[in-house]
This record gives structure tokens, sequence and C-alpha cells, in this order.
């Protein structure tokens, strides 16, 4: 990043808490991670794709505007014609899509379902085919001033995101105890305009114009002190929300996993809910922000390294664009 922009390993990882991120090669698309986690996900489970009656996705970065990669993901799995919904809820995707998926197969409408968060960020950066060569270490050739001020421009934005996919298998429980306990979800769409995309939708006309490109107006605009600002209060009051709706308190939570949008929020969510550190968990340092990918990541990662017991009471924890936020309970 300091050989196409401005900025240094020092200030990224004072400022987000990264260290490194991944980006997918040229060619390759959200559905493609998306269909490896599910993979993955089903190898977890014992299970194959035909063992699947529905598939539920969440992306903000689809591979076309239009239709989203659901049916993308379905195809590619060889699972006939099973229903495959797209939610767009940015980087609170996981928790929205995860209350989705809680009702379909409470109301019977679906037994085994795969749930996807997957993301390739790669595409709204602002780099050349040149800069790019650099990013990915295919060339060691200094770029232009003129295309390290234009990449400078975004610097803020560009440091802080990673491609990534994560997936879970969803069903029944037969314990009435255990999985998915409840819900807190809210929006409050006044602050829209604090973190989106200027471009590429239909409130202009063409959606996507020459200008548009010129201005970099496909790179998201954030205003961070928003963001953090609602970011470090309304993560916080959904977690004590949701534990009061079903009869808890935050004391019965064993761990927390928020979305990994920075690891300053992350810290003062965990300052505002006076948790220790072994009740929150944090890898935004490997990874970047992986928007809807974050947390089925981070969720995997603590169940295979023993974070994660039987019996746990889990809270995830996410806001995004929109702006969305909640949380969720699930007991292991």
């Amino acid at each position: 990043m300091a050989k196409v922009c401005d900025t240094s390993d020092e200030w990224i990882r004072e400022r987000s808490g990264i260290q490194q991120r991944y980006f997918v090669k040229e060619g390759t698309a959200t559905s493609d991670l998306a269909v490896g986690a599910a993979k993955k996900a089903l190898d977890d489970a014992g299970l194959t794709p035909a063992d699947i009656d529905y598939i539920v996705v969440a992306t903000m970065t689809p591979d076309y505007y239009f239709p989203g990669i659901g049916s993308q993901v379905q195809a590619k799995l060889g699972m006939g014609t099973v229903p495959a919904l797209d939610i767009r809820q940015q980087c609170s995707g996981f928790v929205y899509g995860l209350q989705v998926s809680d009702a379909l197969i409470r109301a019977g409408a679906s037994k085994r379902l795969l749930f996807i968060g997957a993301e390739v960020h790669s595409g709204f950066m602002p780099f050349s085919p040149k800069t790019w060569d650099v990013v990915m270490g295919r060339s060691n050739d200094e770029i232009s001033k003129e295309e390290r001020d234009w990449n400078s421009k975004f610097r803020h934005l560009v440091v802080l995101f990673g491609d990534a996919a994560g997936a879970v298998v969803l069903g029944p429980s037969e314990n009435k105890d255990t999985g998915v306990l409840g819900f807190a979800l809210h929006t409050d769409g006044k602050n829209v305009e604090s973190l989106y995309v200027p471009s590429g939708g239909f409130a202009y006309r063409p959606y996507f114009s020459e200008a548009h490109a010129k201005e970099g107006r496909y790179v998201p605009v954030m205003d961070g002190k928003t963001v953090f600002k609602t970011a470090i209060t309304k993560m916080p009051e959904a977690v004590h929300e949701v534990c009061a709706k079903v009869g808890l308190t935050l004391n019965d939570v064993d761990l927390i996993i928020p979305h990994q949008a920075n690891q300053r929020i992350s810290e003062a969510v965990q300052k505002a809910l006076k948790l220790p550190d072994d009740r929150i968990f944090n890898n935004i340092y490997k990874y970047g922000n992986t928007t809807a990918a974050t947390i089925p990541i981070a969720y995997d990662e603590c169940k295979k390294s023993g974070r994660i017991q039987k019996g746990n009471l889990i809270c995830f924890v996410g806001l995004g664009a929109g702006f969305h936020w909640g949380a969720a309970l699930m007991r292991e």
C-alpha cells in the first residue's frame, strides 16, 4: 500500500489495526469465493449440496449489478432449482441474514439452509492495472506522481478492505435451549450518505456514467466520525437489548464476535460493555474489513481453535451502511 499511495504500515495499523489482507486475482468473482466457503461449510457439516434446500447470500459486491449471486452459487454448486435469496445489508449482513435464515427454518420453508457472507471489495479500489501489479507484487516499478496522488485521494478507504467469504450451514435445533435464541435489529436511514457509493444506482441517469468514473465515484464515500460514533453507541445498545429480549444479561454471554470493521471500533465497543479481552474476539489484523464475511470467518476460527465450547452463549453484533445494525444471540 505504501508503494502506491501516501500511507505507511504504522499509519494503517494505528488507525485500523490491520496488518495484512487478501485480494483475489482479477477474474475471481464474489460468487467464486462464496462457493469456496460453501464447500468448506458443507464438508464441516458432513453434508453435500444435495442436502441443502435453501440458499441465503449476504453481499454488497455481487458479480453483476443484478442479479445477486445466490443463483450463481446455486448453479456452481449443482444444486438444481432450490431457492436462492440475496440480501444487501452491507457490514450488518451476517446478523440480518441470520435472522432471515432462522425465520425460514422456523417457518418450515427450509430444513437445511446454506447461509453465505462474501465480498470482493477489490472491485471498487481506484487502482489502475499498473498499480494493481505493484499491489499484488507482480511489479517493482514506481508509479507516477499523478497516479499516486489519485490513489492517495482514497487512502482512508483502500487501506480498510479485503476480499473474503464465510459460510454456515443451518438447520432446526433438537434442543430449544440451543441454536439461535433471538435478535435485536434496527435501521436508521437519515445518514445514508455518511457511508455509501455515490454512483451505480438509479438515482442517476444513466445509473453509471463516464463522469462518475473520472471522479472516482465508484469508490465508497465515508464520514468516518459519524460511522465511528454511531457504531460505538448502537452496537453496545443492541447487545444489551438482545440479552434482555431473551431474559439474559451481558454477564451470561461467553463471547462477543463483532463485525470486524476497525480495531478502534471493536476496542471502543469492548470498553463500553466493560468486557475483558477473553470475552470479545477480533481478527481484523489478518483480513481487513471483509463486510458480510467477517463474522462467519471469526466464528469459524473460534470454533476450530477451541475458543467456543459446547454450551457457550455467543453474541454476534455489527453495524453497516444504511445505517443497519443489530445483534444476535446463539447458544452453542
